[in-house]
């Protein structure tokens, strides 16, 4: 494309929420974003120590693998993989709209190039990383306990960096995403890394990374997912 004609890519102002929240947002980041066109990115945080977990997953292997001795806020990912520890993370969602090209393209080949991308600025921000190569053993458990195929590790120890999950529909691809940060240099710049992961990802999916403003979602669509991803249903639901 052109430079006229490339889409933007929306960097969203950072967010604090609790673990309900923070998926109810990414989910209707996915569904019900004023701008459908554009892909979207935000970095956000958890307001207590949280754990999420794949949509798959069974809650008895969840809870027995939860630390027992805190209290956590957990809650089931609209994506799939493993069990996530947000207490030290860096946390992001990225939104890949219908119509964009690498919405048609497979799983693993939109994980790739999501990867490669955080890889790329990672490595600016002063990480030895690479994307892992070696292919998966056992189905997804606990993330950061062993990496699967094209998650970020340590190019020396392959100590695993950085995972994400995915869900499709038909609006759009969303991928959710987490860095251990103390797998990373204690050099690493936090403050400036969403703007450096944006341009590399606008290369990669051909975007102009464009500071946007909070969508304006109803209040009443809103609270009702907050209420899904926090109920005991969705939670204990396998």
């Amino acid at each position: 494309p052109t430079a006229m004609s490339r889409p933007s890519l929306h960097l969203l102002p950072e967010r604090t929420g609790g673990a309900a929240e923070n998926m109810a947002i990414d989910f209707l980041l996915l569904r019900r974003y004023p701008s459908p066109a554009e892909l979207r990115l935000r970095h956000y945080t958890w307001r207590q120590p949280a754990f999420t977990f794949g949509y798959a997953q069974k809650i008895a292997f969840v809870r027995a693998s939860l630390p027992a001795d805190e209290t956590l806020d957990i809650t089931r990912r609209p994506t799939g993989g493993g069990l996530v520890d947000h207490r030290d993370d860096w946390t992001y969602a990225l939104v890949i709209p219908r119509g964009h090209p690498l919405f048609d393209r497979p799983g693993p080949t939109i994980y790739r190039h999501i990867h490669t991308a955080l890889a790329d600025a990672l490595t600016e921000h002063g990480a030895c990383v690479r994307l892992q190569d070696r292919p998966p053993e056992t189905p997804p458990g606990i993330c950061f306990q062993r990496p699967e195929r094209d998650d970020i590790v340590h190019a020396e120890t392959r100590r695993k960096v950085a995972g994400a999950a995915l869900k499709r529909t038909k609006h759009g691809v969303l991928l959710q995403g987490s860095i251990w940060r103390p797998a990373t240099p204690e050099t690493t710049n936090w403050e400036t890394l969403t703007e450096t992961f944006a341009k590399h990802l606008g290369t990669c999916l051909e975007a102009e990374p464009t500071p946007t403003g909070w969508p304006e979602f109803t209040i009443e669509e809103e609270e009702a997912l907050i209420d899904q991803f926090a109920s005991t249903e969705w939670i204990e639901a396998r």
